[in-house]
């Protein structure tokens, strides 16, 4: 194992225990609440009865492409890759809203340029760790 795979390794692992990490905290109920109301209404549909299957199933693609990372079959990391980039593109609209209401979101309410960059920086992270 050369340099380059050692470190591709050590940063799928480390992306791996974030996704997944990050997956599981959707179904801490606190957690999941604030999520929900964070996805724009457009996302949530009418009285947001879409908002709990949207915060569910993006945790349940965090959990299954983060441990997918680990997979030792390279079509199936990248794909894992993938999905998470896409993740990260799906749910920016949502850390947009929060971004907008501080005041009710809290530490989740990240201004829009560095949330932007940080998932522009993580979703780059994920691509080097499975080519």
């Amino acid at each position: 194992m050369d340099a380059f795979a050692l470190a591709q390794l050590v940063l799928r692992i480390i992306l791996a225990l974030v996704f997944v990490g990050m997956g599981i905290t959707h179904f801490v109920p606190r957690v999941r609440r604030a999520m929900q109301a964070m996805i724009p209404a457009a996302f949530a549909g009418p009285e947001r009865r879409w908002a709990p299957a949207l915060v569910a199933i993006s945790g349940v693609v965090e959990i299954v492409a983060g441990a997918a990372l680990l997979a030792p079959w390279w079509g199936v990391r990248f794909a894992a890759g993938i999905a998470l980039i896409a993740l990260l593109i799906a749910v920016f609209p949502a850390n947009v809203q929060a971004a907008r209401e501080p005041e009710r979101f809290g530490a989740a309410a990240v201004p829009i340029a560095p949330r932007a960059v940080g998932q522009v920086v993580l979703g780059a992270l994920v691509l080097v760790s499975v080519i």
